[in-house]
Order: C-alpha cells, then sequence, then structure tokens
C-alpha cells in the first residue's frame, strides 16, 4: 500500500492577503502616511510624500450636476423607499397608465393595447398566491380607512405590521379580510396615541361595531400586543380643532381631566364621552360660544351623556359652572 498524503489548505493565507491589502488602503506603502481620495482625478494619494497608490478609479456617484436639494431629488433616479404598506414593500415595478412615450407623444393603437396587455399580465404576476392577493387587499382597506379618519402615516406602516403579523399568524381562517385590518388601524391607533372611537371606525369600515370588538380582542389576544386603556387627553386635541376653540380652551379642558383623574372619576367611563364632556365644560368656562349638539356631533357621542360627564368633572375640580 502506498501511503496517501491529504494536504488541508486553510484560509489563513487568504486573511494575511486581506490583511495586507486593507492596510494598504489605509496607509502610504513608502511612507506610512495617510491615504486622501482625490474624486477629481480620480486617485488615492498619499498626503505626506503625494504617492498615486490607486488611479482611474471608478465614480459611483451621479453623471449630473445639481446646485440645490430640490434639483437633486427632480434628478436622482433611485426609487421609493420599501415600505410595509404595500404587499411587495414596493419592490415591484409599475406600468403607467398614460399611453405615452418617453417624449410624451402619444402611442399608436397597437401599442396601446400591447401596453395594456403588459399591465394586466404585471398585475397577475404582483400576487403570485393567495396570501399575497389577501395582503394586497388588506393593506389597501388599510390605506383608505386611514385616510378617511386622518390618521398619520406611522399608524398606518404599524397596523401594515400588525396585519402581516396576523397573517403570519394564520389567525385569518374564520375571520374576514376587513374585520382583521379593520382590528389592525383600531390597535394601530391606540398604540401611538392617536385613537379613534369604535363609532368613528366602524363608520368608515365595512364591518359592524359587533365583529369589529369580537376581532380586535382576538387579535389583541393571540399577538400578545400591548395596548393601554385609551387617555381622555388623546382626543382633546382634534375635538377642540374641530369644533375651532382656542388654545385657553384646550388647557383647560386638560386641567379638568387631570382633576378628574385625581379624584377616580375615569374608571368605568367612556374616554371619549369624558374628553367630549371636558371640551364643552371648558369652552363654558372660557365664555366660548359652543352648543352639546356641536360637541355630540364631533365626538359621535349622545348629548346626554356629555351632560352627565361635564356635571361630574366640575364637580370633581370644584368648578361651578357659569351661570
Amino acid at each position: 500500500m502506498t501511503d496517501t498524503t491529504i494536504r488541508t489548505y486553510t484560509n489563513e493565507t487568504e486573511d494575511e492577503e486581506t490583511t495586507e491589502r486593507s492596510g494598504e488602503q489605509e496607509h502610504c506603502p513608502e511612507c506610512g502616511g495617510r491615504l486622501v481620495s482625490d474624486d477629481e482625478h480620480a486617485e488615492t494619494v498619499c498626503s505626506d510624500c503625494g504617492l498615486v497608490v490607486e488611479e482611474d478609479e471608478i465614480d459611483r456617484g451621479p453623471e449630473w450636476r445639481a446646485f440645490d436639494s430640490a434639483e437633486k431629488d427632480k434628478k436622482s433616479r433611485v426609487g421609493a423607499p420599501t415600505t410595509n404598506m404595500m404587499h411587495d414593500q414596493g419592490l415591484s415595478t409599475n406600468i403607467g397608465w398614460q399611453d405615452k412615450d418617453a417624449y410624451g407623444r402619444a402611442l399608436s393603437s397597437r401599442q396601446r393595447q400591447k401596453m395594456q396587455r403588459l399591465r394586466t399580465w404585471n398585475e397577475r404576476f404582483r400576487t403570485r398566491d393567495s396570501k399575497e392577493r389577501n395582503l394586497k387587499q388588506a393593506l389597501g382597506e388599510i390605506d383608505r380607512m386611514a385616510s378617511a379618519l386622518g390618521l398619520p402615516e406611522n399608524v398606518r406602516e404599524t397596523a401594515s405590521v400588525i396585519y402581516r403579523r396576523a397573517l403570519e399568524e394564520d389567525l385569518l381562517p374564520g375571520r374576514s379580510i376587513e374585520g382583521v385590518a379593520t382590528a389592525s388601524l383600531y390597535a394601530a391607533a391606540r398604540q401611538a396615541g392617536t385613537p379613534r372611537s369604535l363609532d368613528e371606525i366602524s363608520a368608515v369600515s365595512r364591518v359592524e361595531k359587533m365583529e369589529l370588538t369580537r376581532t380586535y380582542r382576538y387579535v389583541i389576544r393571540e399577538l400578545g400586543l400591548e395596548v393601554k386603556p385609551a387617555d381622555p387627553e388623546h382626543y382633546v386635541p382634534r375635538f377642540v380643532s374641530d369644533l375651532d376653540l382656542s388654545d385657553e380652551t384646550e388647557r383647560m379642558a386638560r386641567e379638568l381631566l387631570e382633576s378628574a383623574r385625581q379624584e377616580g372619576v375615569h374608571s368605568g367611563k367612556s374616554p371619549v364621552g369624558l374628553a367630549a364632556a371636558a371640551v364643552y365644560a371648558a369652552a363654558l368656562l372660557t365664555n366660548e360660544k359652543v352648543t352639546q349638539n356641536d360637541v355630540s356631533e364631533v365626538a359621535s357621542i349622545s348629548e346626554v351623556t356629555i351632560r352627565n360627564r361635564y356635571k361630574e368633572l366640575l364637580e370633581a375640580s370644584d368648578t361651578a359652572a357659569p351661570a
């Protein structure tokens, strides 16, 4: 038998070469000085002795010039950032609906038919399976409802993430897409400190209020979301803005709610009703003209609730209502 010698190669040599190369990129091989990049001449030179270490470097910057931020944004050809608000995170290609070429000229009838077929197939390829079609429909619903409720971008992003988690955890069977999407938006709004009442959410949703509350509790429980009870003070700025009241009224409403919290009036009460009653009571104290009917329409609660709550708030703050 002949002995067979097995020679094993390691990566030590490669590591040493890599270290040497990285060292050469940082220091001059002649004098050990610091290397700087000369973008104008596409060279890397030593700042001490002037040795040209590399030349004809690749310029990875844009080939155009911009003299202000607006011109830079206009000339930039990068795409939009990725977002969870789209089922493909915005990484797919969209074919424009305008039947015009790059020069703005109208396409011929044959070219228009071709572009229409391309749009159809592009739309089909963007959703590869039932999960992506489900996600596309749900995210469209979230965006529609958020726009109707005036919710900011961060709430829509959070709602999209919550719905994606529900889809991954297989919580959709037995429940409607609209129901889980609405529950995700409701939870996201409360987490972001910009809550909307159940009546406001159900008014723009395609599901009933009972189904919304049931689905919301299920999603919160299964995903383990931490959602704090709604704070009445979060509703005050929106009510004051809708009623066109002053900053003094808003400040007074917050003080009334703080006094009520210290006295324990908040317990077991609807935060929307407390906020509406605080705004109404503050408007009376600051001599601003607003009726219970006006506040009722803005807050989507009954006038009876406002009357009962605003008396409790005034008693808690030891302040008598104006005559």
